[in-house]
């Protein structure tokens, strides 16, 4: 056995939502240097176009896919679309989210239901989208990424931090039902991750300095520290790994 039987990817196709930008981009780079085929499913066609030159640049296979996920129909087109460059997927990774932060008492029924159908409705519809394949060939790949808020309320968690919940409690779903025939499903839990999703809270320094002082490593998150996880969960050497939420945090979540 060598490290490429162990850790390549070659051969099987990603999904990967969200994958223009932060930790989605990340992921799909490292998915396609990894050997995958990789369809990006995100809103901006510019960022999708711009990482899949980038990929393609280094010999990959990319494709793009302009989808929304804030509605049923959308995220059955996205997915339907999803399919087409390199057919059925082996590896769903969920990475697509809006962290939509009203007070609490000011949250009304349409952030709630964008929040809920970008961050779990989609993750759900898309891996029943993709599961049926997955289980006809005894091998598939679910990777959903959550948050610290699914386990601990902090900077107005509010109905972000609630669907992050529900994701995990997908994930132990999906893993008990599939995982017996070669379908695992798990969890990356970030920390606080430089990335565009938290733009706004990166405006407050000492917030940013004092999240960063709560780690053990002493710094916040960047999107490339989850490509390398991905890649083991996403091959064939992470079967006996499944309804797990492995936190990617810094040791944040130690504390």
């Amino acid at each position: 056995m060598n490290l490429d039987s162990l850790f390549s990817l070659r051969g099987l196709t990603a999904v990967v939502t969200g994958g223009s930008s932060g930790i989605g981009r990340a992921i799909a780079l490292a998915m396609a240097a990894a050997g995958a085929s990789v369809v990006i499913v995100a809103r901006d066609a510019t960022r999708i176009e711009r990482v899949v030159a980038e990929i393609s640049a280094v010999g990959g296979r990319a494709a793009g896919v302009v989808g929304d996920l804030s509605t049923r129909d959308g995220i059955r087109e996205a997915g339907d679309a999803a399919a087409e460059p390199f057919g059925e997927p082996d590896i769903l990774v969920n990475s697509a989210g809006i962290n939509l932060r009203p007070p609490f008492d000011e949250i009304d029924m349409d952030v709630w239901d964008a929040t809920m159908s970008v961050n779990l409705e989609a993750p759900f519809l898309l891996s029943r989208r993709f599961a049926p394949a997955m289980l006809e060939r005894g091998f598939g790949r679910l990777i959903h990424i959550s948050s610290q808020q699914a386990h601990r309320a902090f900077v107005t968690s509010g109905v972000y931090g609630v669907s992050k919940g529900g994701l995990e409690s997908l994930t132990r779903s999906q893993a008990e039902a599939w995982s017996a025939r070669g379908v695992t499903a798990n969890t990356l839990v970030p920390g606080f991750v430089l990335t565009p999703l938290n733009a706004r809270l990166q405006e407050d320094t000492e917030k940013v300095r004092q999240l960063a002082e709560r780690t053990m490593v002493g710094r916040n998150g960047l999107p490339e520290d989850f490509g390398g996880i991905a890649v083991f969960l996403a091959g064939r050497s992470s079967g006996y790994i499944t309804g797990q939420s492995l936190f990617v945090d810094g040791g944040l979540s130690v504390h």
